[in-house]
């Protein structure tokens, strides 16, 4: 401690000293009694994250309240909270920050081993080499790393028609939730297709990009990623296909395709989601384009 911070101490003291001689204050208690329980202050809130309370209503006395209800009803944006003066209400916060804090469990989450192990797939990884840097450097998750080339060429079956990958991408928790259940519907669909399937991999800190540098290995008719997706402040575990026409170096989302929001927590569900891959897989082949290059094949054709 310097002087400087001694001397501001002695100056309170002293100041404190003279405004209890002279009655100003009261002098401190030694042992100061426990504040009573009934006049200590809490918050006694609902939990703000049941489904009863996320549609709660906060708007005091609306001008339409049936008219408002069915606009809240039709989103899952963050309508009719109200507000207490300028600020937000208390239960409005609290969601809010609930809401945010699962969205970093998502980000920063892992997938889990068990998982992977479940469906017998092994590991490899993108250019990023933490969590930090595959938020601050995109373009390193869109390529593999020196060992993961070796590893994939040497372990996966080269010229398939058709190569599933899985990806972390931003929301481990997608994975975790939506894989396990849209894969065997995949699979299944792919297989009563009669389709050569490759050897399905993870990528750990993968962005949707690293199909190309993939291919340039397995080359593979269609390469198809199932990836989380960014989280919102509401849904978290939601998990997007990828997929393109022989991806390769220079070709970007014009050339892919995808079928996004799949989870079972109010968006697309996986058995639905698992049957749009499919079909998007088959109309791929058929006409030996994706992206912008089949639309306009398709409408071609008819």
């Amino acid at each position: 401690m310097d002087n400087k911070e001694i001397d501001i101490q002695a100056i309170v003291k002293e100041i404190m000293a003279e405004l209890t001689q002279n009655g100003a204050i009261d002098p401190p208690q030694e042992n100061p009694s426990p504040i009573p329980e009934q006049q200590q202050a809490g918050i006694d809130l609902p939990d703000p994250s049941l489904p009863e309370n996320r549609k709660k209503l906060g708007v005091a006395n609306p001008y339409d309240p049936e008219g408002l209800r069915n606009l809240c009803s039709t989103t899952s944006a963050r309508l009719g909270v109200g507000r207490a003066g300028p600020r937000p209400r208390t239960e409005t916060l609290l969601l809010f920050q609930a809401d945010h804090a699962i969205t970093q469990d998502a980000i920063y989450g892992e997938v889990d081993q068990e998982v992977l192990d479940k469906f017998a797939l092994f590991t490899v990884h993108s250019q990023v080499e933490s969590r930090v840097q595959y938020l601050l450097r995109p373009d390193l998750g869109r390529l593999l790393n020196e060992e993961s080339q070796a590893i994939i060429a040497e372990r996966c079956e080269k010229n398939p028609q058709v190569q599933i990958v899985v990806g972390d991408g931003l929301s481990a928790a997608a994975i975790n939730n939506n894989f396990p259940l849209i894969y065997p519907v995949i699979m299944e669909g792919l297989k009563a297709a009669n389709l050569s399937l490759g050897t399905p991999f993870f990528i750990k800190n993968a962005r949707v990009g690293i199909i190309n540098d993939i291919n340039e290995i397995i080359k593979a008719d269609v390469v198809v990623i199932l990836i989380g997706e960014r989280p919102g402040l509401g849904i978290s575990d939601a998990m997007s296909a990828y997929m393109g026409w022989q991806p390769a170096h220079g070709k970007t989302d014009a050339d892919r395709d995808v079928v996004c929001m799949i989870t079972m927590n109010g968006g697309t569900n996986t058995l639905e989601g698992g049957a749009f891959v499919v079909e998007m897989v088959k109309k791929t082949l058929k006409y030996q384009a994706s992206g912008i290059a089949l639309r306009e094949k398709a409408g071609e054709t008819g």
